[in-house]
């Protein structure tokens, strides 16, 4: 998890820690049951009761700021009993509580309270009576906010809460430059601002219902007066269309529907170009600046659903990208990343710059026009030569550079980058092609030679080479990168970093007991020194690397071990309502048990999400080709699902739709019109 910095938070002490004088020490705020709706830049956090009590993350946000950090209702002088609250989409939340009143003869009680919530500042309270005779009911509605920035509110440092104004028909508040208003209509009977309580007299007439609607804004500083300014609306279009899954499992649908929501929900425009959008890391922690490992990561996997998200990804990155003529030069600056136990951490920056060409080259496969190609090719470029005057020639790639050490997946990335940086060069006429295949080559032979240890069990790949010669050989989920080699023309995968022998030994350690933990792949292998089935990347279940894995496993032929993992994260992700966070604890699964929750998961995550997406569309085996004019389709023979049928996908920019049959034999139901068809 990576902090967010924005700006110098003071203590915040909640209301029963002032009055007793018990501090509690500050520290990362636990989010694993909380119900967050989003719709970036805006989110609410809070609890399935639905209360906003400004405990630990609670509160409307908008633009990393908290507009408002309590919201309780009472009707008749008590709150309601919460029976239910959910999700309804990724950026609207439903909650249901029950009051008892003078009218209730038994122990059914007849008055109802509904909140709807909408993440962009949005609160509607509906009271319904089933009484038999009017009914008269106060409705009571307490705010309060302390216009914290996220950064300081998630690391349990927060201001204290603010004195509120009245303002039109609601209430104010001002601070640091910041100012907050909710407006309620109808307007409240009551107003006390010094207890921050809005009051209404609610006339229910039999078997009626009667509504109160809150809106939370923020307020140019300086404004004054009744005027409030318009809630923006969404961040930005969604640039892929409505696709959808189904079959014969039902939780193939599901998933791919609540991960295109939290998709939508993690979208983000650029700010120095608006048409040109990104995903955000993840939710709550790391929705502040763009994340590149991350944001290129989930383009890359999410491209069966169309190149816009790739191409504006791509767009935004070329434009932080590194200049001028020193080491760094044409590097994508990007924060380091703790790695466990083993080693120290590694840098985002580096795994991004090797990213940028492969995302490239293949969002040209699936269909980017040639002159937006055309357009991002010097980033391109500029990255490849990075990477070659970074790593000498038949060199392991250091990471971070310099002072390593040499991680495997950085020498599985570096490959890929370099294999298919140099097809993107040669398809264009450009420099450089020949220099870098033969740079992969030398590394294939070294890395084969060095980077491969032997035991009793078969052998395994290293974890990481030392600058001075040390070998860390522990067992993780990094080396699931290795499958991963990329898309080349005529729905070629780009050869690897493993022979045939040693390809075949990993696949059975990916599917083994110590690293699949029953409910998708471990970061850390659970016999190794250091596990941690809640670690980050010493244990944990971690989406994007179990899609990898999945999606390596099934172009390398390995079904079986594929189809475990598989199904795996789809039990898990039953468990958290089709809503997969960025990761979960790596306890073995067994009989009757669930997946537990990590308490500082971002959720909805990109790279869960979008691995989601992988996860599925893995098993139609599309393998497109646009500029030659093709598309192969592939899917597993073992058809682990049994009959799946994919809509809404895009090849060429246009809508692509496959149906894979039990026997595993797949059939493109709608493509591009003159795109040739290949299995």
């Amino acid at each position: 998890m990576q902090s967010i910095a924005t700006g110098g938070p003071s203590v915040h002490r909640p209301p029963e820690q002032r009055r007793t004088g018990s501090v509690r020490a500050p520290g990362p705020q636990p989010v694993h049951d909380a119900l967050i709706c989003v719709a970036l830049p805006a989110l609410v956090v809070s609890g399935v009761h639905g209360q906003l009590d400004g405990q630990g993350l609670e509160g409307f946000y908008r633009s990393g700021r908290r507009l408002l950090a309590r919201c309780r209702v009472r009707v008749a002088g008590a709150e309601p009993v919460p029976l239910q609250g959910r999700l309804l989409a990724a950026d609207r939340a439903r909650f249901v509580g029950t009051v008892r009143t003078g009218a209730d003869a038994g122990p059914d009680p007849v008055v109802t309270v509904e909140r709807l919530r909408e993440a962009e500042g949005v609160e509607r309270i509906t009271l319904r009576s089933a009484a038999v005779r009017e009914l008269r009911v106060p409705l009571e509605v307490v705010l309060g906010t302390d216009l914290a920035e996220l950064g300081a509110v998630a690391t349990g440092l927060a201001g204290p809460e603010l004195p509120a104004g009245v303002h039109a028909s609601g209430l104010r508040w001002s601070a640091r430059g910041a100012q907050s208003v909710v407006m309620a209509d109808p307007p409240p009977g009551d107003v006390v601002a010094s207890a921050g309580l809005l009051r209404w007299e609610i006339r229910l007439p039999p078997g009626g219902s009667r509504s109160v609607e809150l809106r939370v804004r923020p307020e140019p500083h300086g404004a004054s007066g009744g005027a409030v300014a318009p809630a923006p609306g969404r961040a930005a279009a969604v640039p892929w269309g409505e696709a959808t899954a189904e079959g014969d499992d039902p939780r193939a649908a599901a998933l791919l529907a609540a991960s295109l929501d939290d998709l939508r929900a993690l979208l983000v425009r650029d700010p120095e170009r608006a048409g040109d959008v990104h995903l955000a890391a993840g939710i709550p922690w790391r929705c502040g600046q763009l994340a590149p490992a991350e944001a290129l990561w989930a383009a890359r996997m999410a491209l069966p659903l169309g190149v816009r998200l790739a191409a504006g990804t791509l767009r935004t990155l070329a434009r932080g990208q590194v200049g001028g003529a020193g080491a760094d030069s044409g590097r994508i600056p990007g924060p380091l990343r703790h790695a466990g136990p083993h080693l120290p951490p590694g840098c985002t920056g580096i795994e991004a710059t090797l990213l940028f060409p492969v995302v490239l080259a293949e969002a040209r496969r699936w269909g980017l026009p040639e002159q937006e190609t055309e357009a991002l090719l010097p980033a391109a470029e500029r990255c490849l030569t990075w990477l070659r005057h970074t790593a000498a020639e038949g060199d392991f790639l250091a990471d971070p550079v310099p002072g390593g050490p040499y991680r495997c997946e950085t020498q599985a990335h570096a490959h890929r980058a370099a294999v298919l940086g140099a097809d993107l060069l040669e398809s264009h006429g450009r420099p450089g092609a020949a220099e870098l295949r033969g740079w992969a080559e030398a590394l294939r032979q070294r890395f084969r030679d060095e980077f491969w240890t032997d035991d009793l069990g078969g052998g395994r790949p290293l974890t990481a080479l030392t600058p001075g010669g040390g070998r860390i050989p522990h067992l993780g989920c990094a080396a699931a990168h290795l499958l991963d080699t990329g898309l080349l023309g005529g729905g070629r995968y780009a050869p690897g970093l493993l022979d045939k022998v040693r390809t075949e030994q990993l696949a059975r350690l990916l599917g083994g007991p110590s690293l699949d933990s029953g409910w998708g792949l471990r970061g850390l292998g659970a016999k190794e020194p250091g596990h941690n089935p809640f670690g980050h990347r010493s244990g944990a279940v971690r989406v994007h690397e179990t899609a990898v894995a999945v999606a390596g496993l099934l172009t390398a032929g390995y079904e079986n071990e594929a189809a475990g993992l598989l199904r795996g994260v789809l039990d898990a992700a039953e468990a958290f309502g089709h809503r997969l966070p960025e990761m979960y604890a790596g306890e073995q699964r067994t009989a009757g048990s669930t997946p537990l929750p990590h308490p500082a998961a971002c959720r909805p995550a990109a790279v869960a999400a979008a691995g989601a997406v992988q996860l599925l569309t893995a098993l139609a085996g599309v393998r497109p080709d646009v500029p030659a004019g093709g598309v192969t389709v592939r899917p597993p023979r073992s058809a682990p699902l049994g009959e799946l049928r994919l809509t809404g996908l895009r090849v060429a920019e246009q809508p692509f739709a496959v149906r894979v049959s039990r026997l595993g034999l797949g059939m493109v139901e709608e493509a591009a019109d003159g795109l040739q068809l290949r299995v």
